[in-house]
């Protein structure tokens, strides 16, 4: 059976919400995240056979997003594209779904995206009927549709405040956590090792067409001690996550070019790492913590590996509760975990950050040298996990 490389990796800027990509349509930065990725891995645009995206806020982007964005990444329009929303699993899941067509022999060349404009998430209201009487209410669609739990009606950060206490989890833990994201981004940043992902990209600013080059949602002085000054955002008295402990509402777009081994060696494709195994795992109940995690220990089952064989993890920081607890379970050490900083310091366009870490994952694998395995693992809402493992060629 022939392997899963990933050739190519690439991704826009993560930039804040309502700021410097706020105007850029979803499709727009899937199409550009997708062109750069398929440019890195040194393949055409015309050799792509399937293109899969993540996306968990399509509503008023237009008709069938991911063949927006697909064309705009310069793919022929006689090639078929397909969306998935599984919520912040969205992009890993998209990378898996292309691994899974390339192991069943029904592509050499699959281009997976992730995108996300939360800043062009519109308001909506069940108006088709019309309201006869009394007021009538929008509802925002980023909220609704992305952070609100489906099952208990509330904030994905409230519920995940709900199992903090039981889990052990403390304020301190948190604040000293989001504050090594902050500090180790900006260490990468320095050292230039996120340079290469990167793909900057122009857009319109009133009258001016400026170019967004860097992310720019890191905060270079970030201390647990600052952190600590803030207010519980969920729990007023009691709780332990705010603003400055979870991730940052944010828009981008990421792109993994996946081909088959086989594609690789006939074209001279070095590539970034291979496809050990996935995981998709769920429950027993909707809380966050330990699904990025159970995720990674079921794809290590698969490629006969374990824990122990990872120099290299990437968690989705959707919550710092979710990444402490996930190292916590994993037993790994938390120096390997998110080591150039995450979503707390970057962001989380949520259909894109699945994407983005496992593209970021093969990246440090490479630096780490052939034969290294690491792993990714994400949280979504629901109660899901999505993992993925690869190991450096």
């Amino acid at each position: 059976m022939t392997d899963t490389i990933v050739a190519g990796y690439a991704r826009t800027p993560f930039a804040r919400y309502l700021g410097q990509l706020a105007s850029t349509s979803s499709t727009v930065l899937g199409g550009h995240a997708g062109a750069a990725a398929l440019a890195q891995a040194g393949v055409s645009p015309e050799s792509v056979e399937s293109v899969i995206v993540g996306q968990v806020l399509p509503a008023a982007v237009g008709q069938n997003p991911p063949r927006q964005a697909a064309v705009a990444a310069g793919v022929p329009m006689s090639v078929p594209a397909l969306g998935i929303n599984a919520v912040c699993l969205s992009g890993t899941e998209a990378v898996v779904a292309g691994h899974r067509m390339i192991q069943l022999g029904e592509a050499d060349v699959v281009l997976a995206i992730g995108q996300e404009s939360m800043s062009l998430a519109p308001h909506a209201a069940p108006m088709r009927t019309g309201q006869r009487f009394g007021a009538l209410s929008l509802v925002d669609t980023m909220e609704h549709d992305g952070l609100t739990d489906a099952f208990e009606r509330r904030s994905m950060g409230a519920s995940t405040e709900s199992f903090n206490g039981a889990l052990g989890v403390s304020r301190e833990e948190q604040d000293a956590f989001a504050a090594a994201s902050h500090q180790r981004l900006a260490a990468a940043q320095d050292a230039g090792l996120l340079d290469d992902e990167i793909a900057p990209i122009e857009v319109r600013k009133g009258r001016e067409t400026v170019t967004v080059a860097a992310d720019d949602g890191g905060r270079r002085d970030t201390t647990a001690e600052s952190l600590s000054q803030l207010r519980p955002a969920f729990d007023r008295e009691h709780g332990t996550i705010t603003a400055g402990n979870a991730s940052q509402i944010t828009d981008g777009a990421a792109a993994v070019v996946l081909v088959s081994s086989r594609y690789a060696a006939e074209h001279g494709i070095a590539g970034l790492a291979k496809v050990r195994a996935s995981g998709f795992v769920a429950g027993p109940d909707v809380s966050l913590h330990a699904q990025p995690s159970n995720a990674i220990l079921q794809a290590l089952g698969r490629a006969g590996a374990s824990a122990s064989d990872l120099v290299a993890v990437e968690i989705n920081e959707a919550f710092a509760a979710v990444g402490i607890v996930s190292t916590r379970e994993l037993g790994v050490d938390p120096a390997i975990v998110n080591a150039n900083g995450g979503a707390i310091a970057l962001g989380h366009p949520i259909g894109a950050s699945g994407a983005r870490i496992v593209g970021h994952l093969a990246r440090r694998l490479q630096l780490a040298g052939s034969g290294a395995v690491g792993a990714v693992g994400i949280c979504g809402g629901g109660g899901q996990g999505s993992a993925v493992v690869l190991e450096a060629l």
